[in-house]
C-alpha cells in the first residue's frame, strides 16, 4: 500500500471515545469532583449514608415511573446478582419458559436447568441478531428474559406479548434497557439492572424491582434448596422490607451510591425519564442514517423493531472480506478495535466474546450524538486501512 493509496485519516476525534457496553462512557460533563460528597470512611447504616442510599432508590422510583406499591433496593453483585436473587428465590412453584437469543440469556438457561435443577422448563432460543417467537409463551407459567440483549444488539419490540391476566411471573433482566426503553411496569413483575449500563454508573451494585405478585410469590413460597444469605429476602414468611429502605443485604460503595446519584440528578436536568430514551434513540437513528450510507456494515439485528438503541451491534459485509477464510474475517473487528484504541479515537467496539465477529457500539443515554457523529468516519478509516492490509496480503 503506497502513501497514496493509504486511506485518509479523520481530523477530529470523539470528545469522548468510550463506547464500552459495560461499564459504560459517565454521563457528559462528568468529572471526580462529583464524589466530593461521598460519605467515604461512614457506616452505610449511619443516618447519612442511609439517607444517601434512600435518595437513590427515591430518584431511580421517579425516574422509572414505578408504581407505588413496586419495591426497588440495592443488591450485591451487580445485575447478574440481582437475577440470580430473582431466580434462586422465586422459581419453583409453577413452569418455566425461558427465553434467550444472546449469552446472557443463555446464562440463565443454564441456571435454571443445571444449578436448581429444575424440571419443568421450555427453552425457546434463537440465533444472534435474531429473537424467538415471543407468542410461543404460556403465561400461566413463569417466563424469564432480557429486555435487551446486550450481546446481540436485539430487543423485545415492547410488552403486548406479555399477558395482563398471566398467572406466572414476568421475570425481566432489562440491565441495558432500563433508563434507555420505556418499560411496561404492569406488565413485569420482577425487574433487574445495574448502574454500569445505561447511567455510566460504576459497576459492583444491581437493583432489584419486584411488584405486589412478586413479593406474594416470596411469602408464600419457600425454596427446597438451601439459600445463600446474600439471595435471602424473607425472614419468618415475610418480605425483609428493609432491604427495600434501604437497609442493604451487605455493604454497598458510598462511592459507588455517590456516584449513582449524580448519574439520577444529570438525568433529572434533560427531561428525565424522556430526554434518556430520546437520547438512546437518537444515537440509534444517527447510526442508522451512518449504516445506511456505508456499503461495509450492517446491523446484526436485521429487523428494525427489534434492534437495540443502547448496545448496538454491527457486522461486516464488505464482498471482498467475505471472500478471505474464516478466521481472518474474524480478526477484522479486533484489528479495527485495537486501531481506533491506539488513535485514542474509540475504546472496547469489538464484539462480545461468544457473538459472531463484529462491532459492539454502545449508544446508550450517557453517549453524545455528537461523538458518534465523530466516530463514524474513524471507523470507515479504520475498516479500510484492515481491508487494505488484508487484501493484499
Amino acid at each position: 500500500m503506497t502513501e497514496s493509496t493509504k486511506p485518509v485519516r479523520p481530523a477530529g476525534f470523539p470528545n469522548n471515545p468510550c463506547f464500552s457496553s459495560g461499564p459504560c462512557a459517565k454521563r457528559p460533563g462528568w468529572s471526580p469532583d462529583v464524589l466530593s460528597d461521598a460519605q467515604l470512611g461512614r457506616s452505610h447504616r449511619s443516618k447519612d449514608g442511609k439517607a444517601k442510599i434512600v435518595e437513590a432508590m427515591g430518584l431511580s422510583r421517579a425516574l422509572l415511573g414505578l408504581p407505588d406499591d413496586y419495591r426497588i433496593g440495592i443488591v450485591p453483585a451487580s445485575d447478574t446478582g440481582a437475577v440470580e436473587m430473582a431466580l434462586w428465590s422465586l422459581l419453583g412453584p409453577r413452569g418455566i419458559d425461558v427465553l434467550a437469543w444472546e449469552s446472557f440469556g443463555e446464562g440463565w438457561v443454564s441456571d435454571i436447568l443445571k444449578q436448581l435443577r429444575l424440571e419443568d422448563v421450555r427453552t425457546f432460543t434463537a440465533g444472534y441478531g435474531e429473537i424467538p417467537d415471543l407468542n410461543q409463551v404460556d403465561w400461566s407459567r413463569d417466563v424469564v428474559f432480557t429486555w435487551n440483549g446486550t450481546t446481540s444488539g436485539v430487543r423485545v419490540p415492547d410488552g403486548d406479548w406479555i399477558a395482563d391476566d398471566r398467572h406466572g411471573l414476568a421475570i425481566c433482566d432489562a440491565t441495558s434497557a432500563a433508563f434507555a426503553m420505556k418499560l411496561p411496569w404492569d406488565k413485569l413483575d420482577v425487574v433487574t439492572y445495574s448502574w454500569q449500563k445505561v447511567m455510566g454508573g460504576e459497576a459492583q451494585h444491581g437493583v432489584l424491582i419486584l411488584s405486589p405478585r412478586a413479593v406474594a410469590r416470596l411469602e408464600s413460597y419457600n425454596p427446597p434448596w438451601p439459600m445463600p444469605k446474600i439471595f435471602r429476602m424473607t425472614s419468618g414468611g415475610k418480605l425483609s422490607e428493609g432491604i427495600f429502605k434501604g437497609d442493604t443485604i451487605n455493604t454497598p460503595s458510598m462511592l459507588c451510591v455517590e456516584d449513582a446519584l449524580d448519574g439520577l440528578k444529570w438525568a433529572e436536568t434533560i427531561g428525565g425519564a424522556d430526554g434518556l430514551v430520546a437520547r438512546s434513540e437518537g444515537n440509534l437513528a444517527a447510526m442508522a442514517d451512518w449504516v445506511a450510507r456505508t456499503g461495509w456494515v450492517d446491523f446484526l439485528a436485521e429487523d428494525p423493531a427489534i434492534r437495540s438503541c443502547t448496545s448496538v451491534c454491527l457486522k461486516i459485509v464488505d464482498p471482498e472480506i467475505a471472500a478471505l477464510p474464516d478466521d481472518v474475517q474474524a480478526s477484522v473487528p479486533k484489528k479495527m478495535d485495537a486501531l481506533l484504541e491506539a488513535e485514542g479515537a474509540a475504546y472496547d467496539i469489538n464484539g462480545y466474546r461468544a457473538a459472531p465477529p463484529g462491532l459492539r457500539i454502545w449508544a446508550g443515554s450517557t453517549v453524545e450524538q455528537s461523538d458518534l457523529e465523530a466516530l463514524f468516519p474513524w471507523l470507515d478509516w479504520a475498516f479500510a486501512t484492515v481491508k487494505a492490509e488484508l487484501v493484499s496480503a
